[in-house]
């Protein structure tokens, strides 16, 4: 099973309208590229006055439209799968919110199922050892 990605998106001045269409992106990127069901959305959307830094790593001249996208999700997905959500995602914040393609950043970090507690204190992926 690989659901319950978990995104933060942080943004420069973005609006609530505008967060709204970045986290729609990024789900609909992770739905249609990695199979996440459509109700499995985990979101951290954060608008930031002046506090974010970028330059133009890799030649790329990113404005302050820039977006930082940080996924943490289970791991197993092929590098493929992986570069198709990129593009995706950059896609669909361009289609959603009018975010260039150029201004998103993206980072994907991977665990295993121990790593995760949907609540109660409790690891519902992980079996606990027998006694």
């Amino acid at each position: 099973m690989y659901s319950m990605p978990f995104v933060r998106i942080d943004a420069l001045r973005a609006d609530t309208a505008r967060l709204d269409a970045l986290g729609r992106a990024v789900h609909d990127a992770m739905v249609d590229t990695i199979a996440i069901p459509p109700d499995d959305r985990f979101q951290v959307l954060t608008s930031h006055n002046g506090t974010l830094r970028y330059d133009g790593f890799l030649g790329i001249d990113r404005d302050d439209d820039v977006v930082f996208v940080a996924i943490t999700m289970r791991s197993g997905r092929s590098p493929e799968l992986k570069r198709a959500l990129y593009r995706r995602i950059a896609e669909l914040a361009h289609e959603y919110a009018g975010t260039e393609p150029r201004n998103v950043v993206i980072t994907l970090t991977e665990n295993e199922p121990i790593d995760w507690s949907f609540g109660h204190g409790v690891a519902q992926y992980a079996p606990t050892p027998e006694t």
